[in-house]
Protein backbone atom coordinates (compact mmCIF):
# COMPACT_ATOMS: atom_id res chain seq x y z
CA UNK A 1 0.00 0.00 0.00
CA UNK A 2 1.20 3.28 -1.23
CA UNK A 3 0.07 6.06 0.64
CA UNK A 4 -0.79 9.54 -0.90
CA UNK A 5 -1.18 12.96 0.44
CA UNK A 6 -2.61 15.88 -1.35
CA UNK A 7 -1.53 19.42 -1.61
CA UNK A 8 -4.33 21.95 -2.49
CA UNK A 9 -7.80 22.47 -2.14
CA UNK A 10 -9.14 23.21 -5.51
CA UNK A 11 -11.26 21.24 -8.12
CA UNK A 12 -7.92 19.77 -9.75
CA UNK A 13 -7.02 18.42 -5.95
CA UNK A 14 -10.09 16.61 -5.89
CA UNK A 15 -9.57 15.07 -9.24
CA UNK A 16 -6.25 13.46 -8.14
CA UNK A 17 -7.79 12.46 -4.72
CA UNK A 18 -10.78 10.60 -7.07
CA UNK A 19 -7.76 8.88 -9.42
CA UNK A 20 -6.03 7.88 -6.65
CA UNK A 21 -8.98 6.39 -4.81
CA UNK A 22 -9.87 4.51 -7.70
CA UNK A 23 -7.11 2.83 -8.15
CA UNK A 24 -5.94 -0.67 -5.88
CA UNK A 25 -2.93 -0.57 -3.68
CA UNK A 26 -3.22 3.58 -2.49
CA UNK A 27 -4.39 5.06 0.50
CA UNK A 28 -5.71 8.62 0.77
CA UNK A 29 -3.77 9.82 3.33
CA UNK A 30 -3.91 13.60 4.20
CA UNK A 31 -5.01 16.90 2.49
CA UNK A 32 -3.19 19.95 3.04
CA UNK A 33 -4.56 23.26 1.90
CA UNK A 34 -4.60 27.26 3.18
CA UNK A 35 -8.58 27.38 2.90
CA UNK A 36 -9.90 25.40 5.72
CA UNK A 37 -13.37 24.93 4.90
CA UNK A 38 -12.98 23.10 2.15
CA UNK A 39 -10.25 21.40 2.88
CA UNK A 40 -12.08 20.21 5.99
CA UNK A 41 -14.78 19.12 3.32
CA UNK A 42 -12.81 17.15 1.13
CA UNK A 43 -11.08 15.30 4.30
CA UNK A 44 -14.41 14.56 5.47
CA UNK A 45 -15.70 13.24 1.91
CA UNK A 46 -12.58 10.83 1.26
CA UNK A 47 -11.65 9.66 4.69
CA UNK A 48 -8.25 11.59 5.20
CA UNK A 49 -6.61 13.69 7.33
CA UNK A 50 -6.75 17.83 6.92
CA UNK A 51 -4.36 20.41 7.60
CA UNK A 52 -3.63 23.94 7.09
CA UNK A 53 0.07 23.80 8.99
CA UNK A 54 2.40 22.39 5.63
CA UNK A 55 5.11 21.42 8.08
CA UNK A 56 2.39 19.41 10.15
CA UNK A 57 1.02 18.02 6.81
CA UNK A 58 4.55 16.61 6.23
CA UNK A 59 4.91 14.97 8.72
CA UNK A 60 1.91 13.19 8.96
CA UNK A 61 2.13 8.86 8.72
CA UNK A 62 1.73 7.41 7.02
CA UNK A 63 2.71 9.33 3.42
CA UNK A 64 4.68 7.96 0.59
CA UNK A 65 3.68 10.28 -2.19
CA UNK A 66 2.62 14.01 -2.57
CA UNK A 67 0.55 14.98 -5.60
CA UNK A 68 0.98 19.02 -5.69
CA UNK A 69 -2.21 20.55 -7.29
CA UNK A 70 -1.59 23.99 -5.53
CA UNK A 71 -1.56 26.98 -7.60
CA UNK A 72 1.49 26.75 -10.25
CA UNK A 73 4.10 29.42 -8.89
CA UNK A 74 4.19 27.15 -5.77
CA UNK A 75 4.97 24.03 -7.26
CA UNK A 76 8.39 23.83 -6.72
CA UNK A 77 8.21 25.09 -3.24
CA UNK A 78 6.20 22.11 -2.35
CA UNK A 79 7.90 20.09 -4.58
CA UNK A 80 11.14 20.88 -2.73
CA UNK A 81 10.14 20.18 1.03
CA UNK A 82 7.87 16.96 0.00
CA UNK A 83 11.10 15.60 -1.88
CA UNK A 84 13.47 16.47 1.14
CA UNK A 85 11.28 14.35 3.64
CA UNK A 86 11.77 11.84 1.21
CA UNK A 87 8.37 11.46 -0.28
CA UNK A 88 8.44 11.29 -4.14
CA UNK A 89 6.31 13.98 -5.80
CA UNK A 90 3.70 13.78 -8.59
CA UNK A 91 2.79 17.53 -9.60
CA UNK A 92 0.23 18.98 -11.98
CA UNK A 93 0.98 20.68 -14.94
CA UNK A 94 3.35 22.73 -15.16
CA UNK A 95 6.22 21.95 -12.99
CA UNK A 96 6.38 25.90 -11.90
CA UNK A 97 6.01 29.23 -13.73
CA UNK A 98 9.95 29.66 -14.56
CA UNK A 99 12.66 26.98 -15.57
CA UNK A 100 14.93 28.20 -12.53
CA UNK A 101 11.86 26.85 -9.83
CA UNK A 102 11.59 23.57 -11.99
CA UNK A 103 15.42 22.98 -12.01
CA UNK A 104 15.70 23.30 -8.47
CA UNK A 105 12.48 20.94 -8.19
CA UNK A 106 14.09 18.53 -10.21
CA UNK A 107 17.71 18.92 -8.34
CA UNK A 108 15.84 18.73 -5.42
CA UNK A 109 14.00 15.26 -5.89
CA UNK A 110 17.48 13.97 -7.97
CA UNK A 111 19.21 14.63 -4.45
CA UNK A 112 16.73 12.80 -2.26
CA UNK A 113 16.64 9.55 -4.41
CA UNK A 114 12.79 9.92 -4.64
CA UNK A 115 10.42 9.88 -8.62
CA UNK A 116 9.33 13.15 -9.64
CA UNK A 117 6.30 13.41 -12.02
CA UNK A 118 4.15 15.77 -14.23
CA UNK A 119 0.16 15.46 -14.70
CA UNK A 120 0.20 15.64 -18.50
CA UNK A 121 -2.24 13.29 -19.03
CA UNK A 122 -3.18 13.62 -22.80
CA UNK A 123 0.30 11.75 -23.29
CA UNK A 124 -1.84 8.61 -22.52
CA UNK A 125 -4.44 8.89 -24.47
CA UNK A 126 -4.87 5.88 -26.94
CA UNK A 127 -4.99 8.08 -30.09
CA UNK A 128 -2.19 10.18 -29.31
CA UNK A 129 -0.09 7.14 -28.73
CA UNK A 130 -1.51 6.07 -32.00
CA UNK A 131 -0.78 9.23 -33.89
CA UNK A 132 2.63 9.33 -32.07
CA UNK A 133 3.46 5.34 -33.44
CA UNK A 134 2.42 6.63 -36.84
CA UNK A 135 5.43 9.42 -36.50
CA UNK A 136 7.59 7.28 -35.83
CA UNK A 137 7.02 4.70 -38.12
CA UNK A 138 6.73 7.36 -41.13
CA UNK A 139 3.46 6.73 -42.12
CA UNK A 140 3.40 10.48 -42.46
CA UNK A 141 6.33 11.01 -44.23
CA UNK A 142 8.37 14.02 -43.28
CA UNK A 143 6.98 16.48 -41.19
CA UNK A 144 6.03 19.71 -42.97
CA UNK A 145 3.27 22.02 -41.23
CA UNK A 146 1.47 21.32 -37.97
CA UNK A 147 -1.31 23.75 -36.94
CA UNK A 148 -2.36 23.78 -33.26
CA UNK A 149 -5.66 25.77 -31.84
CA UNK A 150 -6.82 26.03 -28.20
CA UNK A 151 -9.62 28.14 -28.66
CA UNK A 152 -11.37 27.91 -25.24
CA UNK A 153 -13.37 29.95 -23.23
CA UNK A 154 -13.54 31.03 -19.45
CA UNK A 155 -16.06 33.02 -18.19
CA UNK A 156 -14.95 36.46 -16.33
CA UNK A 157 -15.78 34.43 -12.99
CA UNK A 158 -13.05 32.12 -13.82
CA UNK A 159 -10.57 34.59 -12.75
CA UNK A 160 -12.59 37.21 -10.44
CA UNK A 161 -12.99 34.42 -7.92
CA UNK A 162 -9.49 33.28 -7.73
CA UNK A 163 -6.62 35.14 -5.97
CA UNK A 164 -3.78 33.52 -8.59
CA UNK A 165 -5.81 32.48 -12.00
CA UNK A 166 -4.14 34.96 -14.43
CA UNK A 167 -1.50 36.24 -12.26
CA UNK A 168 2.13 36.37 -13.02
CA UNK A 169 3.55 35.32 -9.71
CA UNK A 170 1.12 32.58 -8.86
CA UNK A 171 -0.03 31.13 -12.54
CA UNK A 172 3.07 32.56 -14.56
CA UNK A 173 1.16 34.20 -17.00
CA UNK A 174 -2.12 33.55 -18.49
CA UNK A 175 -4.45 30.86 -21.45
CA UNK A 176 -0.54 29.80 -22.56
CA UNK A 177 0.88 28.45 -19.53
CA UNK A 178 -2.47 27.53 -17.60
CA UNK A 179 -4.80 25.94 -20.81
CA UNK A 180 -2.37 26.09 -23.74
CA UNK A 181 1.12 24.13 -21.85
CA UNK A 182 -0.87 20.87 -23.02
CA UNK A 183 -1.22 21.21 -26.50
CA UNK A 184 2.67 22.78 -26.26
CA UNK A 185 3.85 19.14 -24.30
CA UNK A 186 1.98 17.51 -27.02
CA UNK A 187 3.63 18.97 -30.01
CA UNK A 188 6.81 18.19 -28.47
CA UNK A 189 5.91 14.76 -27.45
CA UNK A 190 4.59 13.87 -31.07
CA UNK A 191 7.15 15.82 -33.55
CA UNK A 192 10.56 16.74 -30.95
CA UNK A 193 12.46 19.73 -30.15
CA UNK A 194 11.27 23.29 -31.46
CA UNK A 195 14.40 25.30 -32.43
CA UNK A 196 12.64 29.40 -32.91
CA UNK A 197 9.51 30.88 -32.24
CA UNK A 198 8.10 34.21 -33.01
CA UNK A 199 4.59 34.94 -30.93
CA UNK A 200 2.11 37.93 -29.90
CA UNK A 201 -0.23 38.20 -27.03
CA UNK A 202 -2.78 40.10 -26.00
CA UNK A 203 -5.22 40.64 -23.03
CA UNK A 204 -8.73 40.84 -25.60
CA UNK A 205 -11.42 40.02 -23.28
CA UNK A 206 -10.48 39.45 -19.67
CA UNK A 207 -9.79 41.81 -17.20
CA UNK A 208 -6.39 39.95 -15.90
CA UNK A 209 -2.79 40.79 -15.22
CA UNK A 210 -1.62 38.17 -17.70
CA UNK A 211 -2.22 37.67 -21.44
CA UNK A 212 -6.04 35.28 -22.61
CA UNK A 213 -4.64 35.39 -26.23
CA UNK A 214 -1.71 34.18 -27.75
CA UNK A 215 -0.28 33.64 -31.19
CA UNK A 216 2.99 31.66 -32.16
CA UNK A 217 4.98 30.42 -35.26
CA UNK A 218 6.82 27.49 -34.54
CA UNK A 219 9.91 25.92 -36.41
CA UNK A 220 10.35 22.11 -35.69
CA UNK A 221 14.08 21.10 -35.34
CA UNK A 222 13.00 18.20 -38.37
CA UNK A 223 11.97 21.21 -40.33
CA UNK A 224 8.02 21.54 -39.90
CA UNK A 225 6.97 24.49 -39.81
CA UNK A 226 3.90 25.60 -36.98
CA UNK A 227 1.60 27.79 -35.96
CA UNK A 228 -0.39 27.66 -31.82
CA UNK A 229 -2.75 29.71 -31.28
CA UNK A 230 -4.45 29.64 -27.67
CA UNK A 231 -7.37 31.86 -26.02
CA UNK A 232 -9.56 31.81 -23.50
CA UNK A 233 -12.14 34.32 -24.96
CA UNK A 234 -13.49 32.23 -27.70
CA UNK A 235 -17.04 31.96 -26.52
CA UNK A 236 -18.74 29.09 -25.97
CA UNK A 237 -15.41 27.36 -26.43
CA UNK A 238 -14.41 24.92 -29.27
CA UNK A 239 -12.72 21.03 -28.78
CA UNK A 240 -8.87 21.42 -28.77
CA UNK A 241 -6.97 20.50 -32.49
CA UNK A 242 -3.91 19.28 -33.59
CA UNK A 243 -3.55 18.92 -37.47
CA UNK A 244 -0.15 17.13 -38.59
CA UNK A 245 0.28 17.40 -42.97
CA UNK A 246 3.68 15.29 -44.00
CA UNK A 247 4.85 14.38 -47.22
CA UNK A 248 2.31 11.08 -46.88
CA UNK A 249 -0.59 13.08 -45.88
CA UNK A 250 -2.49 14.75 -43.24
CA UNK A 251 -4.06 13.25 -39.63
CA UNK A 252 -6.07 15.62 -37.77
CA UNK A 253 -6.76 15.40 -33.87
CA UNK A 254 -9.97 16.63 -32.01
CA UNK A 255 -9.98 16.26 -28.47
CA UNK A 256 -7.68 13.89 -28.89
CA UNK A 257 -9.24 11.68 -30.63
CA UNK A 258 -8.10 10.98 -34.44
CA UNK A 259 -11.01 12.29 -36.72
CA UNK A 260 -9.65 12.82 -39.76
CA UNK A 261 -6.67 10.58 -41.80
CA UNK A 262 -5.77 11.41 -45.17
CA UNK A 263 -2.65 9.58 -45.89
CA UNK A 264 -0.95 7.89 -49.54
CA UNK A 265 -0.84 4.75 -47.94
CA UNK A 266 -4.02 4.04 -46.08
CA UNK A 267 -3.42 3.11 -42.12
CA UNK A 268 -5.94 1.74 -39.99
CA UNK A 269 -7.15 3.97 -37.13
CA UNK A 270 -7.73 0.75 -34.85
CA UNK A 271 -10.54 -0.31 -32.43
CA UNK A 272 -11.60 2.27 -30.78
CA UNK A 273 -13.81 1.09 -27.84
CA UNK A 274 -12.50 3.27 -25.31
CA UNK A 275 -15.45 5.96 -25.31
CA UNK A 276 -14.59 9.19 -25.67
CA UNK A 277 -13.04 11.78 -23.11
CA UNK A 278 -16.42 13.48 -21.19
CA UNK A 279 -14.85 16.25 -20.04
CA UNK A 280 -15.90 19.56 -21.55
CA UNK A 281 -12.33 21.40 -20.98
CA UNK A 282 -13.33 23.80 -24.11
CA UNK A 283 -15.43 25.57 -21.49
CA UNK A 284 -15.27 24.51 -18.06
CA UNK A 285 -11.92 23.48 -15.44
CA UNK A 286 -13.86 21.04 -13.42
CA UNK A 287 -13.09 17.30 -14.14
CA UNK A 288 -15.62 14.76 -14.16
CA UNK A 289 -13.63 12.30 -16.29
CA UNK A 290 -10.88 10.77 -14.18
CA UNK A 291 -9.33 8.09 -16.03
CA UNK A 292 -6.81 10.35 -17.98
CA UNK A 293 -5.36 11.27 -14.43
CA UNK A 294 -5.76 7.59 -13.24
CA UNK A 295 -3.55 6.35 -16.06
CA UNK A 296 -1.03 9.26 -14.92
CA UNK A 297 -1.12 7.98 -11.73
CA UNK A 298 -1.02 4.54 -11.96
CA UNK A 299 2.14 5.26 -14.42
CA UNK A 300 3.69 7.18 -11.51
CA UNK A 301 2.90 4.10 -8.88
CA UNK A 302 4.59 1.73 -11.57
CA UNK A 303 7.80 3.76 -11.93
CA UNK A 304 8.39 4.06 -7.92
CA UNK A 305 7.78 -0.01 -8.15
CA UNK A 306 10.20 -0.47 -10.89
CA UNK A 307 12.78 2.14 -10.68
CA UNK A 308 11.70 3.40 -14.46
CA UNK A 309 10.85 6.64 -15.58
CA UNK A 310 6.96 7.77 -15.54
CA UNK A 311 5.35 9.32 -18.95
CA UNK A 312 7.02 12.57 -17.75
CA UNK A 313 9.39 12.92 -15.38
CA UNK A 314 10.82 16.36 -14.43
CA UNK A 315 12.99 16.44 -17.44
CA UNK A 316 10.41 16.23 -19.62
CA UNK A 317 7.80 18.15 -17.67
CA UNK A 318 10.68 21.34 -18.03
CA UNK A 319 10.59 20.96 -21.88
CA UNK A 320 7.05 22.43 -22.48
CA UNK A 321 7.90 25.06 -19.50
CA UNK A 322 10.79 26.08 -21.21
CA UNK A 323 9.19 26.17 -24.48
CA UNK A 324 6.48 28.42 -23.22
CA UNK A 325 9.35 30.80 -21.78
CA UNK A 326 10.51 31.41 -25.37
CA UNK A 327 7.10 32.18 -26.73
CA UNK A 328 6.40 34.57 -23.86
CA UNK A 329 9.90 35.93 -24.40
CA UNK A 330 9.25 36.45 -28.16
CA UNK A 331 6.21 37.82 -27.51
CA UNK A 332 7.91 40.53 -25.16
CA UNK A 333 10.48 41.69 -27.89
CA UNK A 334 8.68 41.52 -30.61
CA UNK A 335 11.40 39.41 -32.97
CA UNK A 336 11.99 35.47 -32.95
CA UNK A 337 13.52 34.23 -30.16
CA UNK A 338 15.62 30.58 -30.72
CA UNK A 339 14.94 27.90 -27.96
CA UNK A 340 17.22 25.09 -26.46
Amino acid sequence: MLHVGFIGGGNITETHIRAAQALPGLGISAVFGTNIKKIAALAQKYGAAAYSDFDEFLAHQAMDLAIIGSPSGLHAMHGIAAAERGLHVLVEKPLDVSTERADALIRAADGAGVKLGVIFQDRLKPDVLRLREWIRLGQLGRPILVEASVKWYRPAEYYRDSKWRGTLALDGGGALINQGIHTVDLLLYLLGNITRVQAISKTAFHDIEAEDSCVATLEFANGALGVLHVTTAAYPGYARRIEITGSEGTVRLEHDRITKVDLKNPVSIGDQTEAADQNASASSPVVSDVRGHQRVLQDFVHSIETGNAPACDGKEGRRSLALVEAIYRAARVGDAVACG
